[in-house]
């Protein structure tokens, strides 16, 4: 079958110029560069555990600060998601799961209903940015909750156990991944919601 649940978004501002494509049914295929290292293997997390093929090119001002170029990648990563669903016609909708990495174990549940909201509860401990160009673990936060209100998600986030901040924040990104692997799934007809609409 030919996927058609693909898009595409082009963000430029004064701080960062971005070009970014996904297939929602693609094969986990990631080619990612932000300028932030760290960044790009956790978003690559989300393509590869999401099955999701995935291509961003970022440039943002990261020798003033990586923040611009998390937030706006994240902005238009959600952006692309929620075009590329389409009307959600058959889709799984929701979704959710424990998810392990290490000593690290979170919880994510999820529902792609059209209205954006997130509780977090991921305490990050104290730690050195990882990476270089320095990524801020408590970006991390920022980052998915820009990705999920662009997208128009509902999202829940919590950690379970976890003293590694490498594998706290990677296990978030993979879990993430992995629920929006199952929430996307085509497994009926019509839009899963009483409204008719999502």
């Amino acid at each position: 079958m030919t996927s058609t649940r693909r898009a595409s978004r082009r963000r430029v501002t004064n701080e960062t110029s971005i070009e970014l494509e996904i297939d929602l049914d693609g094969s986990g295929t990631c080619s990612i560069d932000t300028g932030i290292p760290f960044y790009d293997h956790m978003l690559g997390q989300i393509g590869k555990h999401g099955g999701f093929d995935l291509t961003i090119a970022a440039k943002g001002d990261i020798h003033i600060d990586t923040h611009h170029t998390v937030e706006d990648v994240a902005i238009a990563l959600g952006e692309a998601f929620r075009e590329a669903l389409g009307d959600k016609s058959g889709v799984r909708r929701f979704a959710s799961g424990l998810y392990p990495l290490d000593e690290s174990l979170c919880e994510i549940a999820l529902d792609l209903s059209g209205r954006p909201f997130v509780v977090w509860n991921v305490p990050i401990p104290e730690c050195l940015p990882l990476g270089d160009p320095p990524f801020d673990p408590n970006l991390a936060e920022h980052a998915v909750s820009s990705f999920a209100t662009a997208a128009a998600i509902t999202l829940h986030v919590e950690l379970k156990h976890g003293s590694n901040v490498h594998h706290i924040v990677e296990c978030v990104f993979k879990g993430l991944g992995r629920s929006l692997r199952d929430a996307v799934r085509i497994e009926g007809g019509g839009v899963p919601s009483t409204k008719g609409v999502l």
